[in-house]
């Protein structure tokens, strides 16, 4: 039996012709382990090893998670944690990432992603970072989905701007691997302007033209 202080801060309920879901977040690590996960959450790894990943997500001393749930099964999920200490963008006091947004198959085409993503940043301490989300193509769910990469990647660009996401050039060499892949930067309303200019700075770092 879950405490209280487990209980995830901020529960929503979104009602839809297919049930309820509950948009709900900052998820600990105990209130996800009891919880089934969907099986066609499967787009960045398996059912099970996703879960894992959420859980030792919500350990970290940065990590959110956020979590669309029916009754006791995920069905999707939106998490943070710090850059990878590999990117450029780990040197950066006040960067988080947006590692993985996901809605299952079954669920998709209801609004639960928008939902899910103002749930989010509805959470005042995100307006504190600068929050990135480097997409690459090859994660996209184009089979899926139906739609080209050029298709794919204006959704994402549509998805993420409701919530205030900007596409930001930079000589980042992985975003520069494929012209479909992109930077999308959410800057928070309390980043100050040193932390600001230091982001600025890392997004050209071999480049002479900016």
């Amino acid at each position: 039996m879950l405490l209280d202080s487990e209980r995830p801060e901020n529960i929503k309920q979104f009602d839809l012709p297919t049930g309820t879901v509950y948009l709900e977040g900052p998820a600990s690590s105990d209130y996800i382990a009891p919880l089934l996960i969907n099986a066609k959450l499967s787009n960045f790894r398996s059912p099970n090893r996703q879960k894992e990943a959420l859980m030792l997500t919500a350990n970290l001393p940065e990590g959110i998670v956020y979590l669309a749930r029916r009754q006791k099964e995920i069905i999707g999920y939106i998490m943070f944690h710090y850059p990878s200490q590999y990117t450029r963008w780990n040197r950066h006091p006040r960067i988080l990432e947006l590692g993985a947004i996901e809605v299952s198959s079954t669920w998709q085409h209801q609004g639960i992603a928008s939902e899910l993503l103002k749930q989010v940043f509805a959470n005042n301490t995100l307006e504190e970072y600068v929050v990135i989300t480097t997409e690459f193509h090859w994660h996209w769910d184009l089979k899926g989905t139906g739609l080209n990469v050029w298709s794919y990647q204006k959704m994402l660009i549509n998805l993420f701007g409701k919530v205030g996401f900007k596409k930001r050039r930079t000589d980042d060499p992985e975003i520069l691997e494929h012209p479909a892949n992109m930077l999308l930067v959410r800057i928070g309303k309390k980043v100050n302007k040193i932390y600001l200019k230091a982001f600025e700075d890392m997004t050209y770092q071999h480049s002479l033209v900016r």
